[in-house]
């Protein structure tokens, strides 16, 4: 039974912020890469393998936890760990001296950070009512991490980087995360009616991929996957680097796709509810291929039409909350609604995360920085057309149609 709308709230509100620490944490690592590749002698192909070997360890960890609270419970518990943990993996990073070691924090904070989605897209989903389902997985999964992350993120990151180095903008970062697992110890409540559920097994969740949404699913956000971790790895790189744009000056063009993306956080997953997941996903993917497009072409010293490139490109951002957690939870068994996420999240970081930014330094490396946008503007367009192969589920547009 969905609880009330005041606890709703402060569930949405609080799971949305810890999102929002957890990708500000993990997007530290992008906006720092200009700082970092010099003093440890990066090579881009490095640069690609740690967003790589981080993707794997957040989805081997997000495969786990996911089936692990479906089966024994304490949500709860697993979150406000997990939230620690990434937080002293972001002061790790901070400490290292090696691209061994710096992999090694990052792994670690992938570790911790994996199954914090499909956690807490769970609890979500055991709280509001289905007609709201879309709008809150919306808003927990892109509002924080946009208004945090995507948007607070850079300005703040460089700033101190510029000011004081990149370790100590590592040390920073990682302070609110320890907030943030003392607040939900305190504030979030367990759904023990999930414990109720019969609990899954192995063959039931290999049996979700079976169902062609599921499957649909699965490839959207793997594609989406990749966009970002190519968009977030090595655009701060190509701004630098390639465009002559100066650090603080790239982070504002990156916290543009941030500011935008608040607005997104509502706009897409909000029409979704009305008029349907698959048009929405459709076009909004489709947008993703100005940002790469501006990058390439946009000339002259002005930063407003970087400005405007990423903002309409930030619609993409709007699919990932549809095709990683509302889609899949109306779709299964509420006992599978954490397997399904995980599976979700776990295979696309696999594919999507270890794959894409391994190949697109590797690229970079070889035919310069360049390539990474024209494999991000693939990416956009083939995530638009495998968004066709989803199956209508918002419960308005269902409803109309009976």
């Amino acid at each position: 039974m969905a609880s009330n709308k005041k606890y709703q709230w402060l569930l949405i509100g609080l799971l949305s912020a810890n999102f929002g620490i957890v990708f500000f944490d993990r997007n530290a690592f992008s906006f720092l890469a200009p700082f970092l590749q010099p003093e440890l002698k990066l090579t881009n192909t490095q640069i690609g393998l740690i967003g790589a070997a981080f993707s794997f360890a957040w989805a081997i960890a997000g495969l786990a936890m996911g089936s692990i609270s479906d089966r024994f419970g304490r949500r709860k518990t697993i979150l406000v760990v997990a939230t620690l943990v990434f937080s002293l993996a972001s002061v790790l990073s901070g400490m290292a001296s090696t691209f061994i070691m710096l992999m090694g924090a990052r792994m670690l904070m992938g570790i911790a950070e994996g199954g914090i989605m499909p956690i807490t897209q769970t609890l979500i989903a055991a709280e509001v009512p289905p007609e709201r389902r879309g709008l809150a997985h919306g808003i927990t999964q892109n509002f924080g991490a946009n208004l945090i992350a995507n948007f607070l993120g850079p300005i703040i990151i460089v700033a101190v980087a510029n000011e004081v180095g990149w370790r100590n903008a590592f040390y920073l970062v990682a302070l609110p995360g320890f907030l943030m697992g003392l607040l939900i110890a305190l504030l979030v409540r367990e759904p023990h009616e999930l414990d109720n559920r019969p609990k899954p097994t192995f063959a039931q969740a290999m049996q979700l991929l079976r169902d062609r949404t599921m499957l649909a699913c699965v490839l959207v956000s793997t594609l989406l996957v990749a966009y970002l971790l190519v968009f977030s790895l090595f655009l701060p790189l190509y701004l630098v680097q390639v465009k002559g744009i100066a650090t603080q000056q790239m982070s504002w063009i990156m916290s543009s796709f941030g500011l935008a993306s608040i607005a997104i956080a509502f706009i897409v997953p909000g029409l979704s509810d009305r008029i349907g997941r698959r048009p929405v996903a459709v076009v909004a993917s489709l947008l993703g291929v100005f940002i790469p497009l501006g990058t390439l072409f946009i000339t002259g010293d002005s930063l407003w039409p970087y400005y405007l490139a990423f903002a309409a490109g930030a619609a993409i951002s709007g699919v990932f909350p549809l095709a990683m957690a509302t889609v899949p939870s109306e779709i299964v068994p509420p006992g599978l609604t954490a397997t399904a996420l995980s599976l979700t999240m776990g295979i696309s970081e696999i594919i999507g995360g270890v794959f894409a930014p391994s190949i697109a330094g590797k690229v970079a490396d070889l035919q310069g920085l360049a390539s990474t946008q024209w494999m991000l503007i693939g990416l956009a367009i083939a995530t638009s057309l495998f968004a066709l192969m989803l199956r209508e589920t918002a419960p308005a547009v269902l409803a109309r149609r009976r």
